[in-house]
């Protein structure tokens, strides 16, 4: 089986980020979101990955590499402009063949992972195989009716008076009878080629669809929100491992990661926590689920529930609470006032706060 991994998307919810980054790279855990995915993916076995790029696929190519420290071989896959899901398959064919196949998008988050569900799917060997997982609001997804043996009966793409509460939460497992039926579709009203078209087509002639449904933790990180809230889950999973220097008028509680080249003077971090190397953490309070990137300098500052990007500076800013601060950016304060601050800040930005 092969695998096919989606990462051409412009990430318009993750603005200003995605100007300055794609999406895919955007850590979770000091760890972009492209490599969780690709671990993800080497855990069912799978060696052999595509991934389709977009207008970033020289700056995802130089981050995620040949596939080499992952054990596996990853080939490129250009793709110009985002013409849905059914057309990255297109694109694909000549790296897919007639070999199985596992698409997975690249800005999605399944820490508990799937290889269950590529057991089922070698195992049995239907023509595809969904992965659902239930949520609040089916209105937003690609929403699957199933039966009581798990067979997929009907896809409806973001249904207004939806059916069910099984949402398709971006992992696909397919033969190759997949790429008749993307040949064979025509783009939807938005101008895109639907998998789930695709995948209702197939329903329609006859083939064989099963589901299976995910329930561990899921999240699309195509939004702020979302990528913080991920952040929190993944560092509650950590263990704590001191690789760089803490000195003894510090306070270290919970579960706490400094790497190596990391400094902390006289600060007090509560984890789960993670420092990245070579960054400097001096008269600080670093509260649960912050990342603080490779690189970064925070002084007299007070944080929690954020994520710091490599190299950013923050020094004299008592409350920064559910923060993204991008790379390199810099945050200082003013002279007035004082207040609490939550901050999506883009790259290579200067921001003054209320001291």
């Amino acid at each position: 089986m092969k695998a096919l991994v989606l990462s051409g998307g412009s990430g318009t919810r993750l603005r200003p980020f995605s100007y300055s980054m794609p999406k895919q790279l955007i850590p979770i855990a000091n760890r972009p979101v492209l490599e969780h995915v690709v671990e993800s993916i080497r855990a069912m076995g799978v060696t052999e990955i595509g991934i389709v790029v977009g207008s970033w696929g020289a700056t995802i190519a130089d981050v995620i590499g040949d596939g080499s420290r992952f054990g596996a071989r990853i080939t490129y896959i250009p793709q110009d402009e985002p013409m849905g899901l059914a057309h990255c398959v297109q694109l694909a064919r000549p790296f897919l063949g007639d070999d199985d196949f596992v698409m997975y998008l690249g800005d999605n988050m399944l820490p508990d992972g799937v290889t269950h569900v590529a057991e089922e799917f070698t195992a049995s060997r239907p023509a595809a195989q969904v992965v659902l997982h239930r949520v609040s609001d089916p209105r937003a997804f690609g929403v699957a009716e199933v039966d009581e043996s798990g067979a997929v009966q009907r896809l409806v793409e973001k249904p207004q008076h939806p059916k069910s509460d099984l949402a398709l939460i971006g992992v696909y497992f397919f033969t190759k009878a997949i790429h008749q039926a993307v040949d064979t579709i025509k783009p939807s009203a938005r101008g895109e080629l639907e998998i789930t078209d695709a995948i209702q087509l197939m329903l329609e002639q006859g083939a064989q669809i099963k589901a299976s449904l995910y329930e561990g933790y899921w999240q699309d990180t195509g939004r702020a929100e979302d990528v913080l809230e991920c952040n929190a889950r993944l560092l509650a999973a950590l263990t704590s491992r001191i690789d760089g220097e803490v000195d003894d008028t510090s306070e270290l509680s919970g579960t706490v990661v400094i790497a190596a080249g990391a400094r902390v003077v006289r600060s007090k971090l509560v984890g789960p926590i993670i420092v990245g190397a070579d960054s400097v953490v001096e008269d600080s309070h670093i509260g649960p689920g912050t990342s603080i990137g490779t690189g970064c300098t925070l002084r007299a500052t007070r944080i929690t529930e954020s994520i710091v990007l490599a190299g950013a500076n923050i020094a004299n800013v008592p409350g920064l609470h559910r923060s993204l601060i991008g790379r390199s950016a810099s945050v200082s304060p003013s002279d007035r006032g004082i207040a609490q601050h939550r901050m999506v800040i883009g790259d290579n930005t200067v921001i003054e706060v209320a001291a």
